[in-house]
């Protein structure tokens, strides 16, 4: 091949591969963001819990820890990466059993792959992983408008030992994703799975079969010497894996937003009492016993991917709760919030009810996670 010739393919593979814009569909990859805390202990059931974005699906698979962790490859500009770790252990998953770590992006933000089309896109994702578990582990993506899954396999060969893997999802020429702002595609990285999905040969093209989602996966959940770690996550259209797009903490925290916004100063988490970062406002009184008229609206960084669910708390930390404040530092808490007007861009709080007040003072989560 000539010289012309290998620079006319760099520039094509360059330009396949989309090297010059937003790469990376994956929000939170590098594991910067943990708006909700650091860590959680004695999870035992599927829910959102440290690291934005990246929630744990768990059906009676022992009991774990999950963190925002140091620990990360050398030298790939990483600081910090998601944990697991096991602290009950479950050496027998039932058939229905399952666990794993996931990512959830909304359908319109896959467009891009062309899914349910004749023109259909191969997909790579490529990550950093390191356990103490070695052995076959299962990397699922899951169209969730369609119901349909594929699954590709990766080796753990050293144990406690950071490992960077790639892999290619086959094109679906089946199903298209609705251009919507629910849930596209789901990737789950196993840590154990029941008969009902493993029982069958791992599905490596775009399939229906249950019993073919997580075949050959390890138990990671039967020690609790057992633990995992994920960072560097990237997921791009194509065949051609390009280096980790690194993002700005700020543009990183400012994507998450979209699905989580608190009032708390980062690093404080929900529900502690303070009153740093809090948000106040002032009103009418009517009488020294009669309701406190007023309120306050608030109007969020980023708008929401739908209409969050809202949780008040009082300066003291009390969920549900508001402060009403009044001149001469009389302060009354644990006073009933309520929320109304409620929708991507804001919402509306008063309490009305009971001493008289000149304002109002508390924090607020906002969620619309998928």
């Amino acid at each position: 091949m000539t010289k012309a010739a290998e620079l006319a393919k760099m520039g094509e593979v360059l330009t396949n591969s989309q090297i010059g814009g937003r790469r990376n569909i994956i929000i939170n990859g590098a594991m910067q963001v943990a708006q909700r805390g650091t860590s959680q202990a004695s999870i035992t059931s599927t829910g959102y819990y440290t690291i934005d974005r990246w929630q744990v699906a768990i059906t009676n698979g022992g009991t774990w820890t999950m963190s925002q962790d140091t620990d990360v490859p050398t030298g790939e500009g990483f600081a910090n990466s998601l944990k697991m770790d096991c602290t009950t252990a479950d050496t027998s998953f039932g058939a229905s059993d399952s666990l794993y770590v996931r990512t959830k992006l909304e359908s319109q933000d896959c467009q891009n792959m062309k899914k349910g089309t004749s023109s259909a896109e191969k997909v790579t994702l490529r990550f950093w992983v390191k356990s103490s578990k070695t052995g076959t582990h299962i990397v699922e993506l899951l169209d969730n408008d369609n119901s349909r899954f594929v699954s590709l396999a990766y080796t753990i060969s050293s144990a406690n030992t950071w490992e960077n893997h790639t892999l290619t999802f086959p094109a679906d020429t089946t199903g298209v994703f609705a251009n919507d702002n629910g849930v596209g595609l789901g990737i789950h990285w196993y840590m154990g799975a029941g008969s009902n999905i493993s029982s069958g040969t791992l599905g490596t093209t775009w399939h229906t079969t249950q019993a073919n989602r997580a075949a050959g996966q390890v138990n990671l959940a039967d020690s609790t010497d057992n633990n995992w770690y994920l960072t560097g996550v990237q997921l791009e259209v194509g065949e051609q894996a390009t280096p980790f797009e690194h993002r700005s903490f700020g543009e990183e925290l400012a994507l998450c937003q979209r699905y989580y916004e608190k009032s708390y100063e980062y690093g404080t988490a929900s529900g502690t009492s303070i009153s740093t970062g809090s948000i106040q406002a002032g009103g009418g009184v009517t009488g020294a016993t009669t309701s406190f008229i007023g309120g306050f609206s608030i109007r969020y960084k980023t708008s929401k991917r739908s209409s969050p669910t809202v949780t008040m708390y009082d300066k003291s930390g009390n969920s549900g709760k508001i402060h009403r404040i009044q001149l001469g530092s009389v302060s009354s808490a644990n006073n009933t919030a309520t929320v109304e007007n409620g929708g991507t861009t804001g919402f509306t709080a008063y309490s009305a009810s009971g001493v008289s007040a000149s304002g109002l003072q508390g924090h607020f989560e906002a969620d619309s996670e998928l």
